[in-house]
Order: C-alpha cells, then sequence, then structure tokens
C-alpha cells in the first residue's frame, strides 16, 4: 500500500535553527531516505516551494481562476512529502517517526487511494 507523509512546518522556526543543526537534519533526511529507497519502500521524496510562491487554480463554469495561494491561517504549512510503498499504515507511521522533521513539524500521512495508468 502506498501512503503519502506530508511534512509540514514553520518557516520561522526552521529559520532559526543553528546551520549545524539544520545540516545534520538534512543529512538524517538524506540516510533515511536513502535506507528506504534500499529497502524497496521509497516511491519518492520531495520538497515543495515557499507558499508564497504556490498558486491555485479553479475553474467556475468554464472560467479559469489562478489566484496566489494557499491562504490557510496557518502557523505551519506543507514543506516536503514522501511517498512509500510500505505493508501497512503501521509501517507508515513508524517511517513517519523516523522522519527528523518529525522532532520540529507534524507529519501527517494519508493513504493514497489510487495510482495513474502508467500505460497512459
Amino acid at each position: 500500500m502506498k501512503y503519502m507523509l506530508l511534512i509540514y512546518g514553520n518557516e520561522e522556526n526552521w529559520e532559526a535553527l543553528p546551520p549545524d543543526e539544520f545540516a545534520e537534519i538534512v543529512r538524517r533526511t538524506d540516510a533515511l531516505n536513502q535506507e528506504l529507497f534500499e529497502s524497496g519502500e521509497l516511491v519518492g521524496a520531495y520538497g515543495v516551494g515557499d507558499q508564497l510562491t504556490a498558486k491555485m487554480v479553479r475553474v467556475d463554469e468554464g472560467v479559469v481562476a489562478v489566484t496566489d495561494g494557499p491562504y490557510a491561517e496557518a502557523k505551519e504549512h506543507l514543506g516536503s512529502f514522501t511517498i512509500v510503498d510500505c505493508e501497512s499504515l503501521d509501517r507508515a507511521l513508524e517511517i513517519a517517526a523516523q522522519n527528523p522533521a518529525s522532532r520540529y513539524s507534524g507529519i501527517e500521512v494519508r493513504p493514497l487511494m489510487h495510482e495513474a495508468n502508467p500505460d497512459m
């Protein structure tokens, strides 16, 4: 089963970390991703751009509207995500807890419902 691990954070908190501590988090994250890759559980891990560069697309009666956003009234925003293919929700939760970011921010774990047809 595939799970998406959505890693949230507060940019101010991340920027306040000493550079050596941030570098250690990156090193440990890379090591975890390598371990998951070698076990066959890592589908992909991706950082996302700053929420200030995000855009929302909505179509209302055929009219496309593109706006800045999303503007969530939250202090934490999506910073990156990882997709794993593992045996159970318990394993996905274990992987989320191993992520160094879990010490600094929340990691939301969601099962993926379906995949696009690779033959398309």
